[in-house]
């Protein structure tokens, strides 16, 4: 493939609500509850370089909504570790935003040096630098001087720690110290299984339970990159490294938005079926639609088997 040709423009599907730009899969603390690991320990990918990250994402359009534009979300792992992170920030062009999704292990200092602060900052009703907070990886007085230090320099930061059932005490104190130093800390619910019981609000209770397989359809409204440049229909497949749909440098990709057919129902990941705000914080969202073909089918074959017994 030529590296250097322009790729046809990839228009974004107006019911698309997330980007995610997994840029690499490494990072440097090991949560017990990670949720990239949720079924599987986490895969290794290979990470395709800084131009061909800014030349596959420079194809992404429609992006402007009227109730607030979609940015893309350099995610992870953790995204600073990838050797092209602030060039990928800088060289992407401004129309499209950038939101960064982090644990603040990164250098601070280099951030400020190196990253205009309007580069990372929109109108939305959360922070475009959002910082996850976890009580047995990290220091919390680093974490809040760091937080200071970027907000010092003009950057949308803010913080958001999970709600473990080991950790929520610790949480909800840091919570109430960071909002005393006027630092935005938001929580969130713990996502999987501790204690012997799944914990979230799922839009399919069944779904993350990974006690047996179900053959669905299953549709997305997220677009999901991973580090080697291959979309994915969801969180899970990515994680577990399944078949991609697609590529994001194949001059051929488009979003469908079509119903894909899965066989891995009941093993979820649950940041897909989770039940929770879209980017305008708005309560109900949930980022996978599914079908249960053979449910429907089953029912029909007891129906007609009532009938005519």
């Amino acid at each position: 493939m030529n590296t250097h040709s322009v790729l046809p423009e990839v228009p974004v599907l107006d019911e698309c609500n997330y980007i995610a730009v997994f840029l690499t899969m490494a990072c440097p603390y090991r949560c017990s509850y990670c949720i990239n690991e949720y079924e599987s320990p986490r895969e290794h990918f290979r990470m395709i370089s800084t131009a061909k990250w800014v030349r596959a994402l420079s194809r992404l359009t429609n992006l402007k909504r009227e109730q607030g534009e979609v940015p893309i979300t350099l995610s992870g792992g953790e995204p600073s570790m990838h050797p092209g992170f602030y060039d990928i920030i800088n060289e992407l062009p401004e129309r499209i935003r950038i939101d960064i999704l982090t644990n603040l292990s990164f250098d601070v200092d280099e951030m400020i040096a190196r990253v205009n602060p309007d580069r990372l900052r929109r109108e939305a009703p959360y922070a475009s630098i959002r910082v996850s907070y976890h009580p047995d990886q990290m220091n919390l007085d680093d974490l809040l001087a760091k937080t200071h230090r970027l907000m010092a320099a003009n950057f949308s930061v803010g913080i958001w720690g999970v709600l473990h059932p080991d950790q929520e005490g610790i949480v909800l104190e840091a919570q109430k110290r960071a909002h005393k130093e006027g630092i935005d800390f938001r929580t969130k619910e713990f996502l999987g299984l501790a204690y012997g019981r799944l914990y979230g609000q799922f839009k399919f209770p069944d779904a993350c339970t990974m006690e047996k397989k179900e053959k669905v359809l299953c549709r997305t409204s997220e677009l999901i990159m991973g580090p080697n440049g291959s979309v994915y229909r969801c969180h899970h497949d990515l994680y577990e490294n399944c078949e991609p749909v697609g590529y994001i440098l194949d001059p051929d990709f488009r979003m469908t938005g079509e119903y894909l057919p899965c066989e891995c129902y009941g093993h979820c990941n649950p940041c897909d079926l989770k039940v929770k705000t879209n980017r305008l914080q708005q309560f109900g969202y949930t980022a996978v639609s599914i079908k249960f073909p053979q449910r429907v089918e089953s029912g029909a074959r007891r129906l007609t088997g009532s009938a005519t017994s």
